[in-house]
C-alpha cells in the first residue's frame, strides 16, 4: 500500500521574466496588490506554570498541556475467515500503535516538566546577576562570573531538553507514517473476498478507531513540533541575552535586552513579532507553489526553496499563506480523514520552510476542501 507523496508545481518558473518595482511586486502570481501582514491576536495565557520574565531575559514560551491518551479498542470474536484473521492482525497493529502513543505521551509530559524546572532555575540565576548589576558592582566580580557560568549550564540543559523533544518528534512522525498505512490497509480489507457480514461489522468499528488514532497522532505531532519551535527560538534569544550580560559583568553595570533581539523584532515589522499572521482568504488568487501528495516520496524541498527564495530576493518582508486542500468527494468520513491528512502535509511543508530559515511569523496556515482536487494538496500563496 503506497503512502502519499508530493508532486510540486511551481508557478514562478514560468514567470522568470516578470518585472518588479517597489510599488508592485509579484502581481502576476497573486492576482492582487500586495497587502501588509495582519496582526495576530494575543496568545492565550498558559495553563502550566512557566518561568517568569526577568530583566534582560525573555519569558519562557508556553508549553503545550494536552494529555494524549488513546481510546479503548473494541474487542471482536474471531470469525474463522481469512478476512476475520486480517481484522485480528490489524487490531493488533492498532494496539501496538496506541501503546507507542502512550509511551510518547509519558515522555512528553516528563520533558515538559523538566524544561519548566530548568527554565525556572535559569531565570533565578539570571535574576540574581541582574539584581546585583542594577545596583552597581565591581568590574569582573568573581561571584557574578560564577553565577554567569551557572546560568550558561542551565541554558545548555534547556538545549539538551529541546534535543530530546526533537527526537520524540521524529519518533512520533514515524508513528504518523505507520498510522496512514494502517488506515489504508483497513480500507483495502473491505475489498477482500471470503468475508462474512460480521467481518465487515468489525472492520467498520476498527476503521473508526484507526481514524481517531490517526487524528490523535497528528495532534500529538503538531503540539510537540510547536513546543520544539518555540523553545528553540527562546533558547537562541537567551544566548544573545547572556552575551550581553557577560559584557555587563565585565563592566560592572547592566545593559538590558540584547540589541540583536530588538533588531530582529524591528525587522519582523508590526504584527509579525507577536506571532504567526492570521490566515487570509485565497479565493481568486494564483498559488506560487502547488504540492500534490499522491505518491510515496518526492524531493519537493529544493523546488519550494527556489520559489520562495526568489520572492524574498525581491520582497524581503514577504508573508506566505499555506493552504491545506483536501478533496471534497467520498463522503463525510473520507473528507474528514483527507482534511486531517492535508493539514498534516501543510504542517510538514511549514516545518520545511522554517528549517530553510523562513521565520515562523511569515507563515499562516489554513485548510479547505475542493471539488477540483483529486488528492491532498498544499498551496503556497504570496501575500
Amino acid at each position: 500500500m503506497e503512502f502519499s507523496r508530493a508532486i510540486i508545481v511551481v508557478a514562478a518558473v514560468a514567470l522568470a521574466g516578470c518585472e518588479f518595482t517597489d510599488d508592485s511586486l509579484w502581481p502576476s502570481l497573486t492576482g492582487e496588490e500586495p497587502a501588509a501582514a495582519a496582526k495576530a491576536p494575543p496568545a492565550p495565557a498558559p495553563e502550566v506554570a512557566q518561568a517568569p520574565a526577568r530583566p534582560g531575559t525573555t519569558p519562557q514560551p508556553p508549553l503545550g498541556t494536552t494529555e494524549f491518551k488513546p481510546a479503548r479498542i473494541t474487542p471482536g470474536a474471531p470469525t474463522g475467515t481469512y478476512v476475520g484473521k486480517k481484522v485480528v492482525e490489524l487490531r493488533g497493529e492498532l494496539k501496538r500503535m496506541q501503546d507507542s502513543i502512550s509511551k510518547n505521551n509519558t515522555q512528553l509530559q516528563q520533558l515538559r516538566g523538566k524544561m519548566v524546572e530548568d527554565s525556572q532555575r535559569y531565570h533565578g540565576t539570571v535574576a540574581a546577576v541582574n539584581a546585583r548589576l542594577q545596583v552597581g558592582t565591581t568590574p569582573g566580580n568573581p561571584i557574578l562570573v560564577q553565577q554567569f557560568n551557572s546560568s550558561q549550564a542551565d541554558l545548555d540543559r534547556l538545549g539538551a531538553d529541546i534535543g530530546e523533544m526533537n527526537k520524540l518528534a521524529t519518533a512520533i512522525a514515524g508513528d504518523s507514517t505507520l498510522s496512514a498505512f494502517l488506515s489504508e490497509s483497513v480500507s483495502a480489507s473491505y475489498n477482500l473476498s471470503g468475508a462474512v457480514d460480521e467481518d465487515h461489522v468489525q472492520l467498520a468499528i476498527l476503521e473508526d478507531e484507526v481514524n481517531r488514532t490517526v487524528v490523535l497522532i497528528d495532534r500529538l505531532l503538531k503540539e510537540v513540533t510547536d513546543d520544539v519551535r518555540r523553545q528553540t527560538s527562546y533558547v537562541s534569544t537567551e544566548r544573545s541575552n547572556l552575551n550581553l550580560m557577560s559584557a555587563g559583568i565585565k563592566s560592572g553595570e547592566i545593559y538590558g535586552a540584547s540589541l540583536v533581539n530588538r533588531a530582529m523584532v524591528a525587522a519582523a515589522g508590526p504584527g509579525l513579532a507577536a506571532g504567526p499572521p492570521v490566515a487570509r482568504d485565497t479565493t481568486g488568487r494564483r498559488p506560487l507553489v502547488v504540492i500534490r501528495f499522491d505518491r510515496v516520496t518526492v524531493p519537493y524541498q529544493q523546488a519550494l526553496y527556489n520559489a520562495v527564495s526568489r520572492v524574498l530576493e525581491r520582497r524581503p518582508n514577504a508573508v506566505f499563506d499555506l493552504v491545506a486542500v483536501a478533496p471534497a468527494a467520498g463522503g463525510k468520513a473520507r473528507v474528514a480523514l483527507n482534511t486531517t491528512k492535508s493539514r498534516r502535509h501543510a504542517d510538514t511543508v511549514r516545518r520545511s520552510l522554517v528549517e530553510m530559515g523562513l521565520p515562523p511569523g511569515r507563515l499562516a496556515i489554513s485548510s479547505k476542501t475542493s471539488l477540483q482536487a483529486r488528492t491532498n494538496e498544499v498551496h503556497v500563496y504570496l501575500r
